[in-house]
């Protein structure tokens, strides 16, 4: 069995709108948190603040682990070309909140842009089911 550890903020503002990627390496478009994979000996911490300046223009400060997402995907489902077992992906998920940058969208990466969406609009989006689970731990409505 494969594994995979990544790291994701859930990032709020004044006016309830969650900071959502668009991940475009799946089997359609959908949102996710901003975050991604840990490089090779890398803090979770460290990578969490990295993604979401690579994703999203913005530099953040964490402000606590909300949770950890485990789940394990299926052979049959796995999106990587080769992939012959069953993975294990842990997602480690923070709080955090913006403290500079601007918005920009992320070029050649897994995800293609960044956006504020309103907590009451996200149920009606194709979205992958860790915003909901990562919502859930940070107690919000959606």
């Amino acid at each position: 069995m494969d594994m995979r550890v990544a790291a994701y903020c859930v990032i709020v503002d004044e006016q309830d709108r969650v900071l959502l990627t668009r991940w475009i390496e799946g089997r359609v478009p959908a949102w996710s948190l901003p975050g991604g994979g840990l490089e090779p000996g890398e803090d979770p911490a460290a990578a969490a603040v990295r993604e979401v300046w690579e994703e999203s223009g913005y530099k953040v400060r964490l402000e606590g682990l909300l949770g950890i997402d485990s789940r394990v995907v299926p052979a049959k489902k796995r999106l990587a070309q080769g992939a012959t077992g069953p993975l294990h992906t842990l997602r480690i998920v923070y709080r955090a909140r913006i403290v500079g940058g601007e918005l920009t969208h992320e070029v050649d990466g897994s995800s293609d842009m960044a956006e504020w969406v309103p907590l009451a609009k996200v149920r009606g989006i194709e979205r992958v089911s860790l915003v909901d689970a990562a919502l859930d731990m940070a107690g919000m409505k959606h």
